[in-house]
């Protein structure tokens, strides 16, 4: 992918990096000639970004003509909302507490240039700050109070507003970033796409197996993308791609999310998608959509109390509590009584509003159903750990034992349970979900809908094998040419 840095002028910015062009703004706002251009990024480093500058300008264009403009005007707006701004404060308290433990003056003001700043001990604040605003040069302001420190504002900067004793640093700052987004591996001319992967390579436990993960990745490349597996820390870098694979644990209070949201803003394909990451991490949600669309689910109670007498005469003991938001057999506890109830549901009440009670129902294992788009991938049989009645188990020493997985053709998977979990995932969207459906005698219930399902080598994918990583890449393909009007 090129890149080329737009400022008011040439001279605005004395910087030389190998391969990129500085292009004033007037003539890349009027030129004919750069909308005809495909697999651009665009610097933007003018004077302004206020509203209907050049600046502005520059950003709104480039989205218009599907280049990839940096920054673009929703990080501009996100760093003038002082909601947003006070919400990043709070997650990066830690990190700004440590960063600006010494100082000592009242106040404070620090600048990040394309993710840097001159002092060592700010890296990571820089860094962090970077991720949460991706825009070329920002200045931060903080204020101490009680001998706590708060940022109160943070705003993109012109290369003009740079001190000259800090031109260097910048230029060398952005040559190290620059460089890394315009090296080869990211602009080969044989990929049609770029796909990002988010993975955390040591979370345990994980949705997908690092060979599982470049399955994903040789798929991918077949198809025609250039590949690349991102992590937490690489959020200003979401422009560069035209699609998005979360292969990372979800959760909406979770960077996760807010990958998939940004993903989504951008106009990328995502999987998974922030709609489908706020339905299937919530039981609450998931048990009124399958209720209302007949979509048989166990004997289950929502409540913002609790009446142990009612869950005896109706769900009876031992009963299932859950929190209304978790994943991954989290936060679902078996309460064998009534003085158990009260216990862990006073817990959860003290975090939510509501709690979730199902009858308890239990099976040697659970059906999974992976479906893309609507169209069942793959079913395998989930046994229980040993010894415990879910097919995870946290020990206590903080890790987990799992139960044996038994991969099934669909061909010989129960036809109802294939069919049930269809009409689950329906419920849901059309993303990449998990459908955990229990079979009791007569009785087939779906347990979850659970979006970011595990695929793992030589498990979910043992039937299919490699068609089942190029049944999911064929789906981003299919919906960024739909998304793109694209033919090939």
């Amino acid at each position: 992918m090129r890149t080329i840095l737009v400022s008011h002028k040439q001279a605005d910015l004395p910087l030389q990096i190998p391969g990129i062009d500085v292009v004033p703004a007037r003539v890349y706002l009027t030129d004919p000639a750069w909308t005809k251009e495909r697999a651009l990024r665009v610097i933007n480093l003018c004077r302004s970004y206020r509203y209907q500058s050049e600046g502005y300008y520059v950003s709104l264009l480039a989205a218009a003509r599907r280049h990839r403009p940096f920054p673009d005007l929703r990080t501009v707006l996100d760093m003038k909302s002082r909601h947003f701004v006070r919400t990043v404060d709070e997650e990066l308290d830690a990190v700004i507490q440590k960063s600006l433990h010494d100082i000592e003056a009242a106040e404070f003001e620090l600048s990040v240039y394309f993710g840097k700043n001159l002092a060592q001990r700010h890296t990571r604040l820089a860094h962090r700050l970077f991720s949460q605003f991706p825009t070329p040069l920002q200045r931060a302001h903080f204020r101490r109070d009680k001998k706590r420190w708060r940022m109160t504002s943070v705003s993109p900067i012109a290369f003009r507003d740079v001190p000259e004793a800090h031109r260097e640093f910048v230029a060398t700052a952005a040559r190290d970033y620059l460089g890394r987004a315009s090296a080869p591996v990211r602009a080969r001319r044989t990929a049609f796409y770029d796909l990002a992967i988010l993975c955390d390579p040591n979370e345990d436990p994980a949705p997908s197996d690092p060979v599982a993960l470049g399955r994903f990745e040789r798929a991918a490349r077949a198809a025609g993308f250039d590949v690349e597996r991102i992590q937490r820390d690489d959020f200003a870098r979401l422009p560069e791609f035209d699609a998005l694979l979360i292969r990372e644990t979800t959760s909406v209070d979770h960077h996760t999310f807010r990958f998939a949201q940004r993903a989504e803003a951008e106009g990328m394909v995502v999987i998974d998608d922030p709609t489908s990451i706020l339905r299937c991490t919530n039981k609450v949600f998931q048990t009124e959509a399958l209720t209302q669309r007949g979509v048989p689910i166990p004997k289950t109670w929502i409540s913002d109390r609790i009446d142990i007498d009612h869950v005896e005469q109706s769900l009876g003991f031992p009963c299932v509590l859950k929190f209304p938001d978790s994943s991954f057999s989290q936060g679902v506890v078996k309460c064998k009584d009534r003085a158990e109830l009260e216990t862990q549901a006073a817990r959860i009440l003290a975090e939510s509003d509501l709690l979730v009670v199902q009858e308890y129902m239990p099976t040697d294992f659970d059906w999974r159903i992976g479906l893309f788009d609507g169209e069942p991938l793959y079913a395998c049989r989930y046994l229980m750990a040993n010894g415990h009645w879910q097919v995870i188990q946290r020990t206590n020493a903080g890790s987990f034992r799992y139960g044996r997985v038994e991969p099934v053709p669909l061909s010989e998977a129960p036809a109802n349970v294939v069919k049930i979990a269809t009409r689950a995932a329906a419920a849901i969207g059309e993303g990449l979900y998990g459908v955990d459906v229990k079979v009791a005698g007569k009785r087939v219930v779906v347990t979850e809908v659970n979006d970011n399902p595990n695929i793992d080598a030589g498990c979910e994918d043992a039937i299919l094998k490699g068609e089942l990583y190029d049944k999911i890449i064929r789906g981003f393909v299919r919906r960024l040419e739909a998304l793109r009007g694209d033919s090939r």
